[in-house]
């Protein structure tokens, strides 16, 4: 299992950039010289790889995969309902077309019972060429996902609910490092930004995202500080 704590340069931030390189390129040549701070970029060209390569997302993969930045797959799987064959397309095609070298798969189940199916997710996503492997639940699964996941997403959701959830962690994650759990807050007001981050390594997340995105797609921008260098 590949720990990111080991990898020399590795940051704790892991940034969902679903946004076009074409509609926002100052944002990926953002992300290319933020190499250092990143944990990795997830990459989501169409909820997948879409149905054919896109050169704008060629060319930015293999900018940032130059300056060392992982590129994580983006892969939806129904909370445990999309088949295994399918899920397996997505992955080859993010490695043939995108040279990915590692996988996020989203809307993953955290109930005990899919954890065979999850197990088997993930060692096919590592046969496809994926050296890190994300799931993301959205909030603390079954103890048994950390046994084959690199890094898991306990908590997916807006600034108002992190902020007054009573958020609880439970206590099998002491067996773990920090670095091996991850927070994504959008709809983070101004300035606070860097208040979530500050917060999600209090609740024992190393690795987080917060950006004030928020509607449909709340990961079309930046988180605040590599949004200014951007600019």
């Amino acid at each position: 299992m590949t720990d990111p704590a080991t990898v020399p340069g590795r940051g704790g931030l892991l940034v969902p950039l679903y946004v076009h390189p074409a509609v926002d390129p100052a944002a990926w040549r953002a992300l290319i010289r933020a190499g250092p701070q990143l944990y990795g970029v997830v990459l989501n060209v169409a909820d997948g790889p879409g149905a054919t390569p896109d050169p704008s997302f060629v060319e930015a993969v293999a900018q940032l995969r130059e300056a060392d930045v992982r590129v994580l797959g983006y892969v939806d799987t129904d909370y445990g309902d999309r088949p295994v064959r399918a899920v397996v397309g997505d992955l080859r095609r993010y490695r043939r077309w995108y040279d990915t070298d590692g996988a996020f798969l989203d809307r993953a189940a955290s109930g005990a019972g899919p954890l065979r199916h999850y197990r088997r997710l993930v060692r096919a996503a590592r046969v496809c060429g994926s050296r890190t492997v994300v799931l993301n639940p959205g909030v603390h699964p079954a103890p048994g996902y950390a046994e084959f996941a690199d890094l898991l997403v306990t908590f997916e959701g807006t600034w108002k609910t992190y902020r007054h959830t009573d958020f609880t962690v439970p206590a099998w994650t002491g067996s773990h490092p920090p670095d091996r759990f991850c927070h994504l807050v959008y709809g983070v007001p101004d300035g606070l930004c860097d208040v979530a981050a500050r917060t999600a390594r209090m609740r024992g997340a190393a690795v987080h995202c917060a950006v004030p995105g928020s509607g449909a797609n709340p990961w079309s921008g930046l988180p605040p500080t590599l949004e200014r260098e951007a600019s």
